[in-house]
C-alpha cells in the first residue's frame, strides 16, 4: 500500500485554485513530505475549469493522481465537483464550495444547471463537507478570500500541525491581506 495521498483542487479561473494548490504544498513540504503538483488551467481566464493535483507522502514519482486515487476531492464549484467524483476513492472524501458557477452551456440556455448537487455528492461519499465559502469569506471582510476560507476547512481534515498552516500563509500571502486571510482560514477551521 502506498504512503501517497492525493488531493485535488478542481473549480474555475479566478477562484484562487492555484494558490490553494502553493499554499497546501508549501505545508506539506514544512511538514517534511515529498511532495508533487501539477496544474491544469483549460480556458481559466475564461472561467473555464482549472484543476491542481497535490500528491504528498514520504516519496512521490508522479505527479498525476492517476484515476481512482483520489484521497480527497477539494473543489471550488458544485458542478466541477460533480465533474471529478469518478477520479475518487471509494473511502474518499469530499470538501466542496456551495457555490454554483454557470457553464456556458447554462449560461446560453442550452442546458440547466443540476438541482441538489450537494446532496447528490453527499449520497455517493458521506464524509463530505459543503463549505458556504462566500458566506464565510464576506463575514472576514473580504470575496476573495473563499480560496483561503476552504483552505481552512481542508486543514481541519488533514492530519498536519495547525501552525504549519498558519506559516505558509504567513510565507505566501501579501503582508497588506495577511489578517483578513487569516480570519477567513479560522472559519474555515470552525466551519467544519
Amino acid at each position: 500500500m502506498s504512503d501517497v495521498k492525493n488531493i485535488l483542487l478542481a473549480g474555475v479561473g479566478g477562484q484562487g485554485i492555484l494558490l490553494a494548490s502553493e499554499v497546501l504544498s508549501e505545508v506539506m513540504m514544512m511538514a517534511g513530505m515529498d511532495v508533487k503538483k501539477n496544474e491544469i488551467h483549460g480556458m481559466s481566464q475564461r472561467g473555464g475549469s482549472v484543476t491542481s493535483h497535490v500528491r504528498y507522502g514520504e516519496k512521490v514519482y508522479s505527479s498525476i493522481i492517476p484515476e481512482g486515487e483520489v484521497d480527497i476531492l477539494f473543489s471550488f464549484e458544485l458542478l466541477e465537483a460533480k465533474r471529478y467524483l469518478p477520479l475518487l476513492r471509494k473511502e474518499g472524501q469530499v470538501i466542496v464550495n456551495n457555490l454554483k458557477i454557470a457553464p456556458p452551456s447554462v449560461a446560453l440556455g442550452k442546458q440547466v444547471y443540476p438541482e441538489n448537487l450537494a446532496d447528490e455528492i453527499g449520497k455517493q461519499f458521506p464524509a463530505t463537507k459543503v463549505i458556504n465559502g462566500l458566506d464565510l469569506a464576506l463575514e472576514a471582510g473580504n470575496p476573495k478570500t473563499v480560496n483561503t476560507v476552504l483552505l481552512g476547512a481542508l486543514s481541519k481534515v488533514l492530519d498536519v500541525d495547525y501552525q504549519l498552516w498558519i506559516d505558509a500563509l504567513n510565507k505566501m500571502v501579501p503582508a497588506k491581506l495577511l489578517d483578513i486571510n487569516l480570519n477567513a482560514f479560522e472559519l474555515g477551521r470552525n466551519a467544519v
